[in-house]
């Protein structure tokens, strides 16, 4: 399936995936159309129609669907039956959309395929996270089984005398309980898919996070690192494979003494692929719209010796002035108003010498 330059392509998400996608869209020729509850977005700065609708209102998403070419997504926490009639036009499909939005179907799913989660067990009551702790020992993290990113939905375990607090934290919601993994570094495989198989990723990078948040990832990746790295690659091939999958694909990754250890992955573009807008040949986005249109992948080589993102959280985007001033620095800023604690404002990208 080829969907030519001057299509239409329909986001499902207004936020700054979604932007960054319309505008890597928009170098091909292509114009973007989002869809998404809230009536505007960052997204909407620079797209060609807004479709303002909830995402699980099927006959308002069949509409949408119709008006475009192909469907994407920019983030994986959508309702998934009433994206089904539009699968044909679909990408990422909705079998990478249901293994990704629940953490226990993810970490079944990477088990089965011969890949390394951290330990778990499914938690479903009080009762169960106490069995859960006898069995993993503590300390442990619980994790929703659905909703939870940037440190979301999630509460740390030094002992099994914390269960009853970490449930409430969480908010009694079904739930899988990890155990503890050492690690040295954390980072991320970012993979491109298209529809004839093709299969292709970017350095690895070094993910740095700071109160659940990724903070910075740089390229390329210490040695540690570096020498996991294909066998990463290796485990997300499997993932991508497995499903047959198009577009961008972010699988991370735990670097331990026994080698990479899967987090999580997320069906889409991600926060860990930014620095490929400037460092990159072809960056994240640019190869996400040519994987789902069907055209030719193009190289994802690195294209300068070092490259650092990192994130601006809440008032740090408030440096926008000394951001601009240093010469090595691509500065981007979402449009979002109002800078909030924990709240993603942009970020900048440096390109750096050896």
């Amino acid at each position: 399936m080829i969907v030519p330059p001057g299509s239409r392509i329909g986001i499902v998400g207004g936020g700054q995936l979604g932007r960054m996608l319309a505008m890597a869209a928009a170098r091909l020729g292509y114009r973007s159309y989002i869809y998404a509850p809230e009536a505007s977005g960052p997204a909407g700065d620079v797209t060609a129609g807004w479709t303002q609708g909830s995402y699980d209102d099927s006959v308002a998403l069949a509409d949408f669907a119709a008006s475009v070419d192909v469907v994407t997504y920019e983030f994986e926490n959508v309702p998934v039956a009433p994206l089904r009639m539009l699968s044909q036009r679909l990408h990422p499909n909705l079998a990478a959309l249901e293994v990704a939005q629940d953490r226990l179907t993810e970490k079944d799913f990477v088990a089965r395929l011969g890949l390394r989660p951290a330990p778990y067990r499914a938690v479903d009551d009080l009762a169960g996270l106490r069995a859960a702790i006898a069995e993993l020992g503590a300390p442990a993290i619980l994790k929703t089984r659905r909703f939870g990113y940037d440190g979301k939905g999630q509460a740390r375990l030094q002992s099994a005398d914390d269960a009853e607090a970490a449930w409430e934290a969480i908010g009694g919601r079904p739930a899988v309980l990890e155990g503890f993994i050492r690690f040295d570094r954390e980072f991320s495989v970012i993979a491109v898919r298209g529809h004839d198989g093709g299969f292709a990723t970017w350095d690895v990078p070094d993910n740095v996070h700071e109160n659940g948040i990724l903070a910075t990832s740089t390229v390329p990746a210490g040695a540690l690192i570096a020498a996991q790295a294909a066998e990463a690659i290796e485990m997300t091939r499997a993932v991508a494979d497995a499903l047959d999958y198009v577009g961008v694909l972010t699988v991370e990754y735990f670097a331990t003494a026994a080698g990479p250890v899967f987090n999580e992955m997320a069906p889409r573009v991600h926060n860990s692929g930014h620095w490929t807008i400037e460092g990159a040949v072809t960056c994240q986005f640019e190869n996400h719209v040519r994987a789902i249109c069907g055209l030719p992948l193009g190289s994802t080589a690195r294209a300068a010796p070092r490259v650092e993102m990192r994130n601006l959280i809440g008032t740090q985007a408030d440096d926008w002035a000394a951001i601009l001033a240093d010469p090595t620095a691509h500065l981007h800023l979402y449009g979002k108003g109002d800078p909030r604690p924990g709240r993603k404002m942009g970020h900048v990208t440096r390109l750096l010498g050896e």
